[in-house]
């Protein structure tokens, strides 16, 4: 199916397979590993802002090539090149229970500087998630079952009022792209101010170790209240749904609350077995084993070669986990690759004050769009 322009007065567009299916499943690893307690209940959000907050700022780099192709096609079907400033760059899950009514996306008076809205789906309707249809109050299409690759952008004005109904199950994933003529609203030099404080003193070799935020922005509660008595970190909790556990040394102390247990150090439980890999804390113990769910089955070929260093915490021997050890050592080598780019790309995103893909073999000037 190729791209379709559904309305006459040029307010939508519809692009199938827009981002390949390998990209989507990295950006389900970033938001999975990242993500925190989002703007309304049972949404969880990964914004560039917060990943260059805790240490996390490599992850940037695969956002760049489809923030390029996106506002290029924008900007090319509305007819405004050269014109728009990406305002806001975010990952965005939906789960059980989540909704919104209809609305458009400028609707409220300190959204005036947004234009243009564009949604690209991570995942697919039926098979990852139920319910959360897309809705549009006039025009064609009427709705749109979300499907991973594909993408919807429109103008973020009465034209495109719309809603999204109540997930019902699973986990509705998309990374969303607000637009603005405003370039006082324009998020990259926001980015690269915040990228220019915390890569000015960062070692090339622990760039890449993820620093938790405060815990209340992990705490999850049925009304999404940080000083909620009942809840679950959903760092935590993400790590339970796939199967693993943490355990933290006796040394840590019996008295530690939850904020404590986010920044120590970590070991990995499945089933009856212990992990003998410490990790920094217990996002980097997320990052990895979210790691090893996109990257398992080409891991599980290098298993063999890894030395094992499970332990037996019983003698019930339950599922191995030793395919983490081998997701351990690529994870290393991902995040270190990505902070290589980030630190030789950066002086060129500061001079030019934006942030692009920049290729290194050739001049500078060309490198700017």
């Amino acid at each position: 199916m190729s791209e379709v322009d559904f309305e006459p007065q040029h307010s939508r567009l519809f692009i199938p397979n827009f981002l390949s299916l390998n990209e989507c499943r990295e950006l389900e690893f970033i938001h999975k590993s990242s993500s925190t307690v989002g703007y309304r209940p049972n949404v969880f959000s990964t914004t560039l802002s917060h990943l260059i907050a805790t240490n996390s700022s490599h992850f940037v780099i695969p956002f760049i090539p489809i923030r390029e192709r996106l506002k290029d096609r924008l900007e090319e079907f509305f007819k405004c090149e050269y014109e728009l400033f990406i305002e806001f760059t975010g990952l965005i899950s939906w789960s059980k229970g989540a909704s919104i009514g209809w609305h458009s996306d400028d609707n409220r008076p300190y959204l005036k500087q947004r234009h243009f809205s564009a949604v690209c789906y991570l995942n697919t309707y039926g098979k990852d998630f139920t319910g959360g249809v897309f809705h549009f109050q006039d025009g064609e299409p009427k709705s749109i079952m979300p499907k991973a690759g594909d993408v919807v952008m429109y103008t973020a004005d009465d034209h495109n009022i719309h809603s999204v109904d109540e997930i019902t199950e699973g986990e509705r994933l998309t990374v969303a792209l607000w637009f603005s003529r405003d370039g006082s609203h324009d998020e990259d030099k926001k980015l690269i101010s915040l990228l220019s404080q915390h890569l000015l003193h960062k070692n090339l070799a622990d760039s890449y170790l993820p620093l938790p935020a405060s815990c209340n922005m992990y705490w999850f509660s049925l009304g999404q209240a940080s000083d909620c008595q009942f809840g679950f970190n959903i760092c935590w909790a993400r790590l339970h749904v796939l199967g693993y556990d943490i355990y933290i040394s006796q040394d840590s102390g019996d008295d530690c609350d939850v904020s404590d247990l986010l920044v120590k150090p970590v070991h990995l439980v499945r089933g009856s077995e212990l992990l003998d890999q410490e990790f920094v804390n217990i996002m980097h113990a997320l990052q990895v084993v979210h790691f090893y769910c996109w990257k398992g089955s080409a891991l599980l070929n290098k298993v063999s070669n890894t030395d094992s260093k499970v332990v037996k915490v019983t003698d019930v021997q339950r599922e191995k986990i030793s395919g983490i050890l081998a997701a351990v050592a690529a994870w290393e080598d991902y995040a270190s690759n990505l902070s290589q780019q980030i630190h030789l790309q950066f002086p060129f995103w500061k001079m030019h004050e934006s942030i692009y893909n920049v290729q290194l073999d050739e001049p500078c000037s060309s490198n700017k769009r």
